[in-house]
This record gives structure tokens, C-alpha cells and sequence, in this order.
């Protein structure tokens, strides 16, 4: 009996944020180890099934780096990065296209219908939802900043978001491939954090949460921020002494998503079992969180 009675404690303490976060839209960045190992990634589908079924109105967008680099090494093709960005030809570009849109998307949609989900696979190319344009490297010389060629690589340039909030509100969870549409038609590859973001952005989404290999954002001692204000975020950026590497973009792109109405952003560890719902239900959270109030 004493172990029911700490059930529905548990669930008691839920009960405010899921009545605040009731029919709202939640768009998340799946990524990391959570994509690897089975039982992070059986936590993950069972968590955003859980978030369906009380109300919130998920949005999943994920990468595969890792998967990619895989496939590249069995064919023997070489891997380059430019300033953390892959160099991307045509050959690439299909291997991209096949991982991300055929077995991750696959995968991820198959997992969250197993659990009792409704998800529904798509790229940003379906029904030209993502708008892409071609993004270039840069490199610094004596002559200046020489922007290089890096292939079929793309930043966002615009969302329709019509597609998304239709599947909405029929129930559907999308997941999202990577990949946007240029002016001629031509597939590109876009960061997943940058995608996520700009969709955000497009939704009005309650909350961004991208998942990564870390607690979420570490000061210069490795200790967990656990809250950063817009404005201390933003100097962050400007600055760059407090965060370098792969929390930059991350960083940037929760900068960008709370300037353009998303309520709230989240960067948690996701080797974390169910830590989406940590994150989401309960008052210490698992994470960093980045909102436009300081505290």
C-alpha cells in the first residue's frame, strides 16, 4: 500500500504541469546516445508517447551524425568537416538522404507506434515545408574571411508550418529528417538543432529541448548550469568564453528561438533515462534551461 501511496504522490506532483502544458506544442531534438543505445531509445519513444496521451502536442526532429559517419567509413568514402559543418557532394548527400530519411526516420517512427504512439515520418522536403538556402564555409586568411564551397549544406530560410499543425491536430507526432529545398528544387542538409529551432519558431512551441552527451550546459569548472537568462546567453555568444565547440550552435539556436516566442529552451543530457520527463515534469528539471526572464 505504501508503494501505491508514493505512485500517486508522484503523479499528484505532475498534475500542474501537465494542466499548464495541456495542448501546447513541444518540439524536440533527438540525438546522441539516445539514438544508439536500445534502452534510451525504447525510453525516449515510451516518453513521447506518455507526453501524447496527457495532452502535449510533441514535434521530434533528429540527426545521425554518427550513423552517418558509419555508412561513409563501410563505403570508404572520406569525411570532412569545415568548420563543424560535413562537406557534402552529391554522393554524400545520398548516403545523408538514406540514413537520416530512410532508417533513422524509419526507426524513430516505428519505436513510438510500437509503444502505442501516432507518428508519421517526414523530411523538410514534404510538401516544401523547409525552405532551404545554400550555406557556405568560412575560413579565415591574410586577405580576410573566404567563404568555401561545402556541397549540398544548407541553413533554414523559411518554415510552412501549415503540414505540421495540421498532423497536430489530428493527432499525429512528426518526425522530422533533417533536410530543406532550395529555390531550384536542390535537397540540402541542415544542422538538426538549427531545424528544430526554426520549426520552433514557426509552431510558437511552449518548449525547445534538444537532447545531448551532456548534463546540459557546464561552467569553465564542469559544474551544471542549471538557468541561463536570454541576456546572459547572449553574452555567452558574443563573448565565447563560457561555451565553445557543439554548445555554441545549440546555444545560439535556443538564443534565436526565445527572441521569436518560444517560451522556453532546454538542453539535458540524453543518456538520461526519460529525461524529457524529468525535464518537463517536475520543478528541478535535468538540464539547462534558457528563458527570457533572469532569475
Amino acid at each position: 500500500m505504501k508503494k501505491a501511496h508514493e505512485k500517486v504522490k508522484v503523479l499528484l506532483e505532475c498534475l500542474p504541469y501537465i494542466k499548464s502544458f495541456y495542448g501546447k506544442i513541444v518540439v524536440i531534438k533527438y540525438g546522441g546516445h539516445a539514438m544508439i543505445e536500445e534502452p534510451l531509445k525504447n525510453a525516449f519513444a515510451l516518453d513521447i508517447v506518455l507526453l501524447q496521451y496527457v495532452g502535449i502536442k510533441p514535434i521530434v526532429v533528429h540527426g545521425g551524425g554518427p550513423q552517418i559517419d558509419d555508412l561513409m567509413k563501410k563505403l570508404g568514402k572520406k569525411i570532412t568537416f569545415i568548420e563543424g559543418l560535413r562537406v557534402t557532394d552529391r554522393e554524400t548527400m545520398d548516403i545523408v538522404e538514406m540514413v537520416l530519411g530512410g532508417a533513422i526516420n524509419t526507426e524513430i517512427v516505428s519505436l513510438i507506434n510500437k509503444h502505442g504512439g501516432r507518428a508519421i515520418g517526414l523530411s523538410g522536403e514534404d510538401g516544401n515545408m523547409i525552405r532551404a538556402e545554400k550555406l557556405y564555409g568560412q575560413k579565415i586568411t591574410e586577405s580576410g574571411v573566404k567563404n568555401i564551397d561545402i556541397g549540398f549544406v544548407g541553413d533554414v530560410e523559411s518554415i510552412d508550418a501549415n503540414l505540421l499543425k495540421a498532423l497536430l491536430e489530428n493527432g499525429f507526432v512528426p518526425v522530422i529528417a533533417p533536410f530543406g529545398v532550395d529555390e531550384n528544387g536542390e535537397s540540402l542538409n541542415i544542422n538538426a538543432d538549427t531545424v528544430a529551432g526554426k520549426i520552433a519558431e514557426a509552431v510558437k512551441a511552449e518548449k525547445l529541448i534538444l537532447l545531448t552527451d551532456t548534463e546540459g550546459v557546464l561552467d569553465k569548472n564542469g559544474k551544471l548550469i542549471s538557468y541561463i537568462s536570454y541576456e546572459r546567453a547572449s553574452r555567452m555568444l558574443e563573448e565565447k568564453k563560457e561555451i565553445w565547440g557543439g554548445m555554441l550552435p545549440k546555444i545560439k539556436c535556443c538564443v534565436e528561438a526565445l527572441k521569436n516566442d518560444v517560451k522556453s529552451c532546454h538542453i539535458i543530457d540524453g543518456r538520461l533515462e526519460h529525461s524529457i520527463l524529468l525535464e518537463i515534469f517536475t520543478q528541478a528539471g535535468v538540464g539547462t534551461k534558457l528563458a527570457m526572464e533572469e532569475q
